[in-house]
């Protein structure tokens, strides 16, 4: 006689019709696959594109005065850009961290926690930033 209990028998109606590895196709140990991976070089990529189009704005503004300063942020084109290249940067910085906090935070409360300040950080600075921006660009 044996001590080996037999699996449990499953009905037709629970059994997946998914093969292993369709099931955990496309997910990391996080469970969002190569998604972060691309999503944090185009980030990346948008940041260099878009610095190198704030860089001009932002060595004409060097030696200015406040004036020359204002009068150059209220510049549509100029808010814009600056626009674009915060929200980018902030993006990026936020998958960026999430990737460290996931990596590296192992109890999984301080990792939720981590991560919800993390994108509440994100959001706040983004925020103050384009609130900044805005209110320069129109005139405020």
């Amino acid at each position: 006689m044996s001590n080996r209990s037999s699996p449990p028998s499953r009905s037709p109606s629970s059994a997946s019709m998914r093969t292993p590895r369709r099931k955990v196709a496309g997910l990391g140990s996080a469970r969002s696959g190569t998604g972060h991976f691309w999503l944090q070089r185009v980030t990346a990529l948008a940041n260099i594109i878009l610095v190198i189009i704030a860089l001009p704005i932002v060595i004409s503004m060097a030696g200015g005065g406040q004036e020359a300063v204002l009068s150059t942020l209220r510049h549509p084109l100029a808010a814009l850009v600056l626009l674009l290249l915060l929200v980018s940067m902030t993006f990026h910085m936020r998958i960026g961290m999430q990737v460290v906090i996931e990596d590296y935070v192992h109890s999984e409360g301080t990792k939720v926690l981590a991560l919800i300040g993390n994108t509440f950080f994100t959001i706040a600075v983004g925020a103050a930033g384009a609130f900044a921006i805005l209110k320069i660009s129109f005139g405020g």
